[in-house]
């Protein structure tokens, strides 16, 4: 939402009130800082052992309050997380209109991912207006009713946040990172979703340890989520290689330009799967299903589950085959031209101010 916060504040037709949860405290305040934006309320909700319970309701608790304070004209959310389906439902038991960014991805399948599906699902059945990043989620939303006249596609607002972020010459601040040779294939690790959190887990990381012992050239940079359960398996299974890098989670800048970096990502994120192929770096997504199918199509992602053996193989065949590997890394990233903010702007003031209606996002 960064890069759409700014736009809106430097535009005299908005009045913008940024309200941050702070459900993860120390990866929201340094994109705060990278981005300068100074929220007008925080209700830094985050508590050791929080439960999707805990943060529905404090977060409907503290919006609560906000809304009646400020009676916005319209609450803009972004995605699919639970801050983002309780505000949403705190803004419809207020009677305020409701944006929602990043509208219409589905996997039809409500447990996967968890909960992110029914909180995107639940979000749109609110929403007042729909911005898209892709014809195909707009496809979605039309299918489930939604008016086509309230349904905008224009772009991810990630895709606009990450290009300024990229730099040839960055310098990295992580001494771990610094220390990398990037002359050879490094593969950059992350996984953290409820539903793979377990058994699932314990596969993807055998299956990348089974990858860095087969290829001797190749190095693992593994980005460690908060969840105690993730790091505790991530300690068993692969801290002791040597050529296995644990780290902690980067700055958003410092992951940007690690990514870029990389030879390819190893991840369950949702996000991810449109900000790496933007980089030109392939994924191989762990799970089962993608809400980013726009993805499998163009060739810049491949569902490999979480299976040890399909993770491992199709890995060491992105490893060994050049012109599989090249194929994926020059496909055409379906996801936003980094002007998705813009459009959602042009948007907004067509809904309140009768302004011309913008088109729809294209991908040529």
């Amino acid at each position: 939402m960064a890069p759409l916060v700014k736009v809106l504040k430097n535009d005299p037709n908005f009045a913008v009130i940024v309200a941050v949860t702070a459900q993860h405290r120390d990866m929201l305040d340094q994109v705060l800082e990278l981005f300068e934006i100074t929220p007008e309320y925080d209700l830094n909700i985050m508590k050791q052992g929080q439960s999707l319970v805990d943060i529905t309701t404090r977060v409907l608790e503290g919006l609560n309050d906000v809304f009646a304070i400020e009676k916005p004209d319209i609450v803009l959310v972004h995605g699919d997380t639970t801050t983002t389906f309780a505000a949403a439902l705190t803004a419809f038991y207020n009677q305020v209109a409701i944006g929602h960014v990043e509208a219409g991805l589905r996997t039809f399948n409500k447990a996967e991912p968890f909960p992110e599906e029914i909180n995107r699902r639940l979000t749109g059945t609110m929403a007042d207006l729909h911005f898209s990043p892709t014809a195909r989620a707009k496809g979605n939303l039309l299918l489930e009713g939604v008016k086509p006249e309230h349904v905008f596609v224009t772009g991810n607002t990630v895709i606009d946040a990450l290009i300024p972020q990229v730099d040839k010459n960055y310098r990295f601040t992580d001494p771990v990172l610094q220390n990398l040779d990037f002359s050879k294939p490094i593969i950059l690790g992350e996984a953290h979703r409820r539903e793979n959190l377990g058994q699932p887990l314990e596969d993807i990381f055998q299956a990348m340890l089974d990858i860095v012992n087969t290829n001797e050239n190749v190095e693992l940079v593994y980005s460690v989520h908060p969840n105690p359960r993730v790091k505790e398996t991530a300690q068993r299974i692969l801290a002791k290689h040597k050529r296995i890098r644990l780290i902690d989670p980067p700055s958003y800048k410092e992951w940007v330009n690690l990514m870029a970096r990389s030879y390819l990502l190893l991840t369950d994120s949702g996000g991810l799967q449109e900000e790496a192929p933007s980089l030109g770096v392939p994924v191989l997504v762990l799970r089962e299903v993608t809400e980013r199918p726009e993805g499998l199509r163009t060739g810049t992602l491949k569902l490999v589950g979480t299976r040890r053996d399909k993770i491992t193989s199709q890995t060491q065949a992105l490893l060994n085959n050049s012109k599989e590997y090249q194929s994926m890394k020059e496909a055409p990233n379906p996801y936003g031209d980094g002007k998705a903010s813009q459009r959602i702007k042009a948007a907004l003031l067509y809904y309140f101010q009768g302004l011309e209606k913008p088109q729809d996002y294209i991908v040529e």
